[in-house]
Protein backbone atom coordinates (compact mmCIF):
# COMPACT_ATOMS: atom_id res chain seq x y z
CA UNK A 1 0.00 0.00 0.00
CA UNK A 2 1.12 3.53 -1.33
CA UNK A 3 1.46 6.01 2.15
CA UNK A 4 2.56 8.74 -0.18
CA UNK A 5 6.05 9.04 2.06
CA UNK A 6 7.65 9.61 -1.31
CA UNK A 7 5.34 12.11 -2.99
CA UNK A 8 5.18 14.08 0.69
CA UNK A 9 8.62 14.54 0.69
CA UNK A 10 9.28 15.91 -2.87
CA UNK A 11 6.72 18.57 -2.32
CA UNK A 12 8.72 19.49 1.15
CA UNK A 13 11.48 19.28 -0.38
CA UNK A 14 10.75 21.87 -3.20
CA UNK A 15 9.09 24.12 -1.03
CA UNK A 16 11.84 24.11 1.17
CA UNK A 17 13.98 25.28 -1.67
CA UNK A 18 12.46 28.63 -1.32
CA UNK A 19 11.69 28.99 2.33
CA UNK A 20 14.45 28.08 4.69
CA UNK A 21 13.93 26.72 8.29
CA UNK A 22 10.60 25.95 8.24
CA UNK A 23 9.67 22.70 7.70
CA UNK A 24 6.92 21.93 10.35
CA UNK A 25 5.30 25.22 8.77
CA UNK A 26 5.42 23.63 5.44
CA UNK A 27 4.11 19.95 7.00
CA UNK A 28 1.37 22.11 8.64
CA UNK A 29 0.10 23.70 4.87
CA UNK A 30 0.60 20.02 3.54
CA UNK A 31 -1.73 18.65 6.01
CA UNK A 32 -4.56 21.16 5.41
CA UNK A 33 -4.03 20.53 1.76
CA UNK A 34 -4.54 16.84 1.93
CA UNK A 35 -7.21 16.79 4.49
CA UNK A 36 -9.10 18.78 2.17
CA UNK A 37 -8.92 22.60 3.99
CA UNK A 38 -7.81 25.73 3.83
CA UNK A 39 -4.75 28.20 5.45
CA UNK A 40 -4.71 31.38 7.03
CA UNK A 41 -1.60 32.64 7.02
CA UNK A 42 -0.74 35.63 9.45
CA UNK A 43 2.55 37.05 10.13
CA UNK A 44 4.28 40.57 9.49
CA UNK A 45 5.20 41.29 6.28
CA UNK A 46 8.28 39.92 4.58
CA UNK A 47 8.83 36.13 6.40
CA UNK A 48 7.59 34.66 3.23
CA UNK A 49 4.09 33.62 3.54
CA UNK A 50 3.59 34.82 -0.42
CA UNK A 51 6.14 32.86 -1.44
CA UNK A 52 6.01 29.93 0.24
CA UNK A 53 2.30 29.97 -1.01
CA UNK A 54 3.62 30.53 -4.84
CA UNK A 55 6.66 27.45 -4.21
CA UNK A 56 3.40 24.77 -3.16
CA UNK A 57 1.84 25.91 -6.00
CA UNK A 58 3.83 25.50 -8.80
CA UNK A 59 5.42 22.08 -6.88
CA UNK A 60 1.59 20.72 -7.78
CA UNK A 61 0.56 19.76 -10.85
CA UNK A 62 -2.97 22.31 -10.48
CA UNK A 63 -4.15 25.46 -11.84
CA UNK A 64 -2.85 28.13 -9.99
CA UNK A 65 -3.84 31.82 -9.13
CA UNK A 66 -3.14 35.16 -7.06
CA UNK A 67 -5.99 37.22 -5.89
CA UNK A 68 -5.00 41.04 -4.94
CA UNK A 69 -7.48 41.86 -2.19
CA UNK A 70 -7.66 45.74 -2.16
CA UNK A 71 -10.57 47.50 -0.70
CA UNK A 72 -12.15 48.66 -4.33
CA UNK A 73 -12.11 44.91 -5.48
CA UNK A 74 -15.53 43.42 -6.02
CA UNK A 75 -17.43 40.30 -5.34
CA UNK A 76 -17.60 39.46 -9.43
CA UNK A 77 -13.92 40.23 -9.86
CA UNK A 78 -13.49 37.02 -7.83
CA UNK A 79 -16.11 35.24 -8.35
CA UNK A 80 -16.21 35.64 -12.49
CA UNK A 81 -19.67 37.11 -13.99
CA UNK A 82 -22.25 36.77 -16.44
CA UNK A 83 -21.62 39.03 -20.03
CA UNK A 84 -23.60 39.13 -22.40
CA UNK A 85 -22.25 37.58 -26.06
CA UNK A 86 -23.86 39.74 -28.84
CA UNK A 87 -23.07 36.98 -31.80
CA UNK A 88 -24.36 34.10 -29.59
CA UNK A 89 -27.38 36.01 -28.20
CA UNK A 90 -27.00 34.79 -24.79
CA UNK A 91 -24.91 35.58 -21.37
CA UNK A 92 -21.70 33.74 -21.02
CA UNK A 93 -19.97 33.13 -17.69
CA UNK A 94 -16.41 34.80 -17.35
CA UNK A 95 -14.98 32.52 -14.99
CA UNK A 96 -13.14 34.40 -11.55
CA UNK A 97 -9.71 33.94 -10.51
CA UNK A 98 -11.15 31.87 -7.57
CA UNK A 99 -12.12 29.24 -10.44
CA UNK A 100 -8.62 27.59 -10.20
CA UNK A 101 -7.21 24.51 -7.48
CA UNK A 102 -4.83 26.36 -5.83
CA UNK A 103 -5.68 30.19 -4.86
CA UNK A 104 -3.86 32.66 -2.80
CA UNK A 105 -5.80 35.06 -1.32
CA UNK A 106 -3.22 37.89 -0.45
CA UNK A 107 -4.09 40.21 2.27
CA UNK A 108 -7.23 38.88 2.64
CA UNK A 109 -8.49 41.79 5.29
CA UNK A 110 -8.11 44.31 3.03
CA UNK A 111 -11.11 44.20 0.82
CA UNK A 112 -14.85 45.15 2.03
CA UNK A 113 -17.21 42.58 3.96
CA UNK A 114 -19.31 42.33 0.60
CA UNK A 115 -16.09 40.86 -1.30
CA UNK A 116 -15.12 38.44 1.92
CA UNK A 117 -18.75 37.07 1.60
CA UNK A 118 -18.15 35.89 -1.35
CA UNK A 119 -15.66 33.72 -0.76
CA UNK A 120 -18.24 31.82 1.79
CA UNK A 121 -19.74 29.22 -0.48
CA UNK A 122 -16.65 28.56 -2.37
CA UNK A 123 -14.42 27.61 0.91
CA UNK A 124 -16.74 25.64 2.26
CA UNK A 125 -18.95 24.22 -0.69
CA UNK A 126 -16.06 24.45 -3.68
CA UNK A 127 -18.50 25.29 -5.71
CA UNK A 128 -19.99 29.42 -6.65
CA UNK A 129 -23.05 30.52 -7.87
CA UNK A 130 -23.50 33.58 -10.11
CA UNK A 131 -27.25 34.39 -11.23
CA UNK A 132 -28.70 31.59 -10.17
CA UNK A 133 -26.21 28.95 -11.74
CA UNK A 134 -23.76 26.97 -9.64
CA UNK A 135 -20.52 26.03 -10.83
CA UNK A 136 -18.28 23.27 -9.56
CA UNK A 137 -14.33 23.63 -9.26
CA UNK A 138 -12.22 21.68 -9.87
CA UNK A 139 -10.53 19.03 -7.30
CA UNK A 140 -8.45 19.57 -5.21
CA UNK A 141 -9.47 23.26 -4.35
CA UNK A 142 -7.49 24.94 -1.66
CA UNK A 143 -7.21 28.78 -0.15
CA UNK A 144 -3.96 29.95 1.02
CA UNK A 145 -5.19 33.54 2.79
CA UNK A 146 -2.54 35.81 3.76
CA UNK A 147 -3.03 38.80 6.04
CA UNK A 148 -0.90 41.53 7.99
CA UNK A 149 -1.40 41.78 11.75
CA UNK A 150 0.10 44.85 12.49
CA UNK A 151 -1.76 46.72 10.25
CA UNK A 152 -5.08 48.30 10.53
CA UNK A 153 -5.81 51.38 9.24
CA UNK A 154 -7.72 50.41 5.84
CA UNK A 155 -8.26 46.49 7.10
CA UNK A 156 -11.51 44.69 7.55
CA UNK A 157 -11.54 41.80 10.11
CA UNK A 158 -12.42 38.30 8.94
CA UNK A 159 -16.01 38.05 10.30
CA UNK A 160 -16.26 34.80 12.46
CA UNK A 161 -18.43 32.83 9.94
CA UNK A 162 -15.18 33.10 7.83
CA UNK A 163 -12.38 32.21 10.08
CA UNK A 164 -14.54 29.01 10.96
CA UNK A 165 -13.79 28.29 7.69
CA UNK A 166 -10.57 27.76 7.36
CA UNK A 167 -9.03 24.80 8.66
CA UNK A 168 -5.89 26.20 9.99
CA UNK A 169 -4.53 30.21 11.25
CA UNK A 170 -0.66 29.67 11.60
CA UNK A 171 2.05 31.87 11.15
CA UNK A 172 5.54 31.73 9.33
CA UNK A 173 7.82 33.58 12.11
CA UNK A 174 11.05 34.89 11.44
CA UNK A 175 14.17 32.87 10.50
CA UNK A 176 17.11 32.44 12.86
CA UNK A 177 20.33 33.38 12.08
CA UNK A 178 22.01 30.45 10.51
CA UNK A 179 19.09 30.11 8.30
CA UNK A 180 18.32 33.73 7.25
CA UNK A 181 22.22 33.75 6.09
CA UNK A 182 21.82 30.69 3.94
CA UNK A 183 18.52 32.55 2.88
CA UNK A 184 21.28 35.40 1.17
CA UNK A 185 23.29 32.81 -0.34
CA UNK A 186 20.28 30.63 -1.94
CA UNK A 187 18.86 34.24 -3.69
CA UNK A 188 22.57 35.36 -4.12
CA UNK A 189 22.29 35.17 -7.61
CA UNK A 190 18.39 34.32 -8.68
CA UNK A 191 15.59 33.41 -7.40
CA UNK A 192 15.30 29.32 -6.67
CA UNK A 193 11.43 29.76 -6.82
CA UNK A 194 11.84 30.03 -10.82
CA UNK A 195 13.37 27.06 -10.93
CA UNK A 196 10.47 24.84 -9.41
CA UNK A 197 8.81 22.05 -11.23
CA UNK A 198 5.79 20.07 -10.35
CA UNK A 199 6.85 17.08 -8.35
CA UNK A 200 3.21 15.66 -7.77
CA UNK A 201 -0.32 15.63 -10.25
CA UNK A 202 -3.53 16.83 -8.74
CA UNK A 203 -4.31 13.36 -9.31
CA UNK A 204 -2.21 12.66 -6.63
CA UNK A 205 -3.51 14.99 -4.40
CA UNK A 206 -6.65 13.48 -4.62
CA UNK A 207 -5.77 10.39 -3.94
CA UNK A 208 -4.07 11.19 -0.75
CA UNK A 209 -6.77 13.09 0.15
CA UNK A 210 -8.74 9.67 -0.22
CA UNK A 211 -6.18 7.68 1.54
CA UNK A 212 -6.22 10.02 4.62
CA UNK A 213 -9.71 9.51 4.86
CA UNK A 214 -9.33 6.00 5.77
CA UNK A 215 -6.62 6.71 8.72
CA UNK A 216 -7.48 5.17 12.14
CA UNK A 217 -8.95 6.84 14.53
CA UNK A 218 -9.40 5.46 18.38
CA UNK A 219 -12.66 6.10 19.66
CA UNK A 220 -10.93 7.36 23.00
CA UNK A 221 -9.28 10.48 20.27
CA UNK A 222 -12.96 10.83 19.60
CA UNK A 223 -13.98 11.56 22.68
CA UNK A 224 -9.86 13.33 23.42
CA UNK A 225 -11.02 16.15 20.29
CA UNK A 226 -14.56 17.02 21.35
CA UNK A 227 -13.15 17.17 25.15
CA UNK A 228 -11.10 19.79 24.07
CA UNK A 229 -13.66 21.88 21.88
CA UNK A 230 -16.22 21.21 24.30
CA UNK A 231 -14.16 23.00 27.13
CA UNK A 232 -13.98 26.02 24.92
CA UNK A 233 -17.25 26.72 25.14
CA UNK A 234 -17.62 26.02 29.10
CA UNK A 235 -14.13 27.82 29.85
CA UNK A 236 -14.77 31.13 32.05
CA UNK A 237 -11.87 32.71 29.82
CA UNK A 238 -14.19 32.08 26.54
CA UNK A 239 -17.17 34.28 25.04
CA UNK A 240 -17.61 32.31 22.04
CA UNK A 241 -16.17 28.88 21.85
CA UNK A 242 -15.48 26.35 18.98
CA UNK A 243 -18.00 25.14 16.63
CA UNK A 244 -18.68 21.70 15.81
CA UNK A 245 -16.77 22.78 12.66
CA UNK A 246 -13.39 22.81 14.57
CA UNK A 247 -14.30 19.60 16.36
CA UNK A 248 -14.29 18.27 12.65
CA UNK A 249 -11.15 19.90 11.62
CA UNK A 250 -9.62 18.92 14.13
CA UNK A 251 -9.86 15.37 12.95
CA UNK A 252 -9.41 15.30 9.96
CA UNK A 253 -6.17 17.53 9.66
CA UNK A 254 -5.07 15.35 12.72
CA UNK A 255 -5.41 11.88 10.32
CA UNK A 256 -3.57 14.17 7.60
CA UNK A 257 -0.55 14.86 10.28
CA UNK A 258 -0.59 10.84 10.67
CA UNK A 259 0.09 10.61 7.39
CA UNK A 260 2.83 12.87 7.10
CA UNK A 261 4.80 11.31 10.03
CA UNK A 262 4.69 8.24 8.27
CA UNK A 263 1.44 6.33 10.24
CA UNK A 264 -1.53 4.72 9.61
CA UNK A 265 -3.03 5.58 12.56
CA UNK A 266 -3.83 9.05 15.02
CA UNK A 267 -1.89 9.54 17.89
CA UNK A 268 -3.21 11.82 21.21
CA UNK A 269 0.07 13.89 20.32
CA UNK A 270 -1.45 14.49 16.54
CA UNK A 271 -4.39 16.15 18.14
CA UNK A 272 -2.02 18.51 20.60
CA UNK A 273 0.12 19.21 18.30
CA UNK A 274 -2.27 20.87 16.10
CA UNK A 275 -5.01 21.89 18.71
CA UNK A 276 -4.04 25.60 18.81
CA UNK A 277 -3.31 25.53 15.07
CA UNK A 278 -7.00 24.21 14.38
CA UNK A 279 -8.93 26.31 17.22
CA UNK A 280 -6.86 29.27 17.87
CA UNK A 281 -8.96 31.49 15.19
CA UNK A 282 -12.59 29.87 15.90
CA UNK A 283 -13.03 31.33 19.83
CA UNK A 284 -13.35 34.59 20.87
CA UNK A 285 -11.82 35.33 24.51
CA UNK A 286 -13.68 37.99 27.43
CA UNK A 287 -12.03 41.74 26.99
CA UNK A 288 -11.30 40.97 30.98
CA UNK A 289 -8.75 38.10 29.93
CA UNK A 290 -7.16 40.32 26.79
CA UNK A 291 -6.63 43.59 29.33
CA UNK A 292 -4.65 40.85 31.67
CA UNK A 293 -2.15 40.45 28.52
CA UNK A 294 -3.75 36.83 27.87
CA UNK A 295 -4.11 35.50 23.94
CA UNK A 296 -6.14 33.07 22.23
CA UNK A 297 -3.59 30.55 22.16
CA UNK A 298 -2.27 30.76 25.87
CA UNK A 299 -6.48 30.49 27.01
CA UNK A 300 -5.81 27.35 24.40
CA UNK A 301 -2.50 25.94 26.06
CA UNK A 302 -4.29 26.19 29.70
CA UNK A 303 -7.10 24.02 28.64
CA UNK A 304 -4.97 21.53 26.71
CA UNK A 305 -3.11 21.15 30.07
CA UNK A 306 -6.86 20.32 31.83
CA UNK A 307 -8.39 17.89 29.27
CA UNK A 308 -7.42 14.19 29.97
CA UNK A 309 -4.76 12.72 27.24
CA UNK A 310 -6.31 9.09 26.51
CA UNK A 311 -4.05 6.44 26.21
CA UNK A 312 -4.26 4.29 23.76
CA UNK A 313 -3.30 0.98 23.86
CA UNK A 314 -3.14 -0.75 20.64
CA UNK A 315 -4.16 0.23 17.00
CA UNK A 316 -6.50 -2.17 14.57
Amino acid sequence: MNNYQDEISAIIKSVESVIIGKRKVIEKVIAALISGGHILLEDVPGVGKTVMVRALAKSLGCSFKRIQFTPDLLPSDVTGVSVFNQKLGDFEFKVGPIMNQIVLADEINRTSPKTQSSLLEVLEEHQVTVDGRTYRLDEPFMVLATENPIEYEGTFPLPEAQLDRFMMKISVGYPDFKDEKAMLRRFKTDNPINFIKPVVSADDIIDMQKYVKGIYVDESIDDYIVGIVDATRKSDDIQLGASPRGSLSLFRVAQAWAVIKGREYVLPDDVKELAKDVLGHRIIIKPEVKLRGLTSEDVLTNILRQVHIPVVRRYV
